[in-house]
């Protein structure tokens, strides 16, 4: 997918509203996962984004810094994220925890 034309978010969109269930790539274009949920707005934000799996099962939630990908709308107006992680990199992180508890994010 070429990138180019692509719409870059600005700090303010950088928050769990605009990049829940965003598509992640990697290096190669390849689909490394999808944001989770988002701690913060802007680029030192915590995004959390679910790794591996079929089907949404299996995933494993890793945290990265927004400014670690490159986040931006397609001319469909749909966000997703490029970072230089490849999925074994990040299936090699520490598995994010949400404070307080087991589960990766809260029960509602």
């Amino acid at each position: 997918m070429d990138h180019t034309d692509h719409v870059r978010l600005t700090p303010a969109e950088l928050n769990s509203a605009t990049l829940a269930g965003a598509t992640v790539y990697g290096p190669n274009d390849d689909t490394i996962g999808s944001v989770a949920h988002v701690h913060g707005i802007g680029a030192e934000s915590q995004v959390i984004v679910d790794v591996g799996g079929f089907l949404g099962l299996g995933t494993k939630p890793v945290a990265l810094r927004a400014s670690q990908m490159d986040f931006m709308r397609d001319e469909d107006g749909e966000v997703h994220a490029v970072t230089a992680f490849t999925e074994d990199q990040l299936k090699s992180m520490p598995e994010h925890r949400e404070p307080g508890g087991d589960l990766p994010w809260p029960a509602s």
